[in-house]
């Protein structure tokens, strides 16, 4: 089986934050500690990844074969997950060979890999992409980057119930909508189809335009048939992919030493100053109340330092 129990995954917490400049706006954040679940498979990595190993047992698969960067969160959890669960990995990355803290720790995972170049990863949304890897690994289930598609969203319907139970907990009744960090678009994806409607999903783009994030949250929503969906996406890449600036690392070093949050800069990072320049320019009334999903990827930090 490679779908364990999900009794191993302890609940994530909801915490308050708490910052300066959300209490002289008038505005309450609430956090959503997905880093917090697992050391190594962390944050929205596994929600994304439950009803792809689901899929994986239903065809008798022996493991999964996905893709991903030299730092990806994403293959992190994955070879990690197979691993403690027992399943074959199979790595397809960006690029050319490389050594980086996560890496090394995909090659200790027992992931085999296989670096695609630049234009061998850019052919990965092509027809036929996966025909030879599947002749060459065919016990292994493909799983697209970053466990996206309308599989990957399904796994993140949890999230919203979570929060729901722990609400009363900090005294909320209520809040006023979700805010994230989106790299593929997944995790938001999986908020709109479980609040169909219900409250807004605001999406903080950490890539450009071009990587699709918008045209691959619509095919999902749209393949789920869900009506009036309710979220906006706003770019928060700063310039592009993993592009990091020194008002972000600033606003990053203040934060954690003001609320004990840890940050990093290639999705929360960039998200939580996205919010902090929507707020200051007053784009939520005083009273909202906002969930911010932590989406971990607190490992990829060793990149950076």
């Amino acid at each position: 089986m490679l779908s364990p129990s999900s009794d191993w995954l302890p609940p994530a917490p909801l915490e308050p934050l708490h910052l300066d400049w959300l209490s002289q706006s008038g505005i309450e954040v609430a956090i959503l500690r997905l880093d917090r679940i697992d050391p190594l498979i962390s944050g929205n990595k596994w929600f994304k990844l439950i009803e792809h190993l689901k899929a994986a047992d239903l065809a008798n698969a022996k493991g999964i074969i996905s893709l991903g960067g030299a730092h990806s969160n994403h293959l992190h959890a994955l070879a990690a997950a197979g691993k403690r669960f027992g399943f074959a990995t199979v790595g397809l990355l960006r690029g050319h060979p490389q050594q980086t803290p996560t890496v090394e720790d995909l090659q200790a995972f027992g992931m085999q890999l296989h670096w695609l170049g630049y234009g061998g990863y850019r052919a990965r949304h092509e027809a036929g992409f996966w025909q030879p890897w599947q002749a060459q690994y065919p016990d292994l289930h493909p799983v697209p980057e970053g466990g996206g598609g309308l599989p990957g969203a399904k796994g993140c319907l949890q999230l919203r119930p979570m929060v729901r139970e722990q609400l009363h907990d900090l005294g909320w009744s209520d809040y006023d909508g979700w805010w994230l960090a989106c790299g593929t678009g997944t995790t938001l994806a999986g908020l709109v189809l479980a609040e169909a409607g219900d409250h807004p999903v605001y999406g903080a783009l950490a890539v450009p335009d071009d990587h699709g994030v918008a045209q691959q949250v619509e095919s999902i929503v749209l393949e789920a048939g869900v009506q009036n969906p309710a979220y906006e996406l706003f770019d928060a890449s700063r310039g592009g992919f993993a592009k990091v600036d020194p008002l972000l690392l600033d606003f990053i070093e203040q934060t954690e030493q003001a609320s004990g949050l840890p940050l990093e800069p290639l999705y929360t990072g960039k998200a939580l100053l996205a919010l902090k320049q929507h707020v200051e320019a007053g784009r939520f009334a005083q009273g909202t109340r906002l969930i911010f999903i932590h989406t971990g990827g607190l490992q990829g930090r060793r990149g950076f330092r």
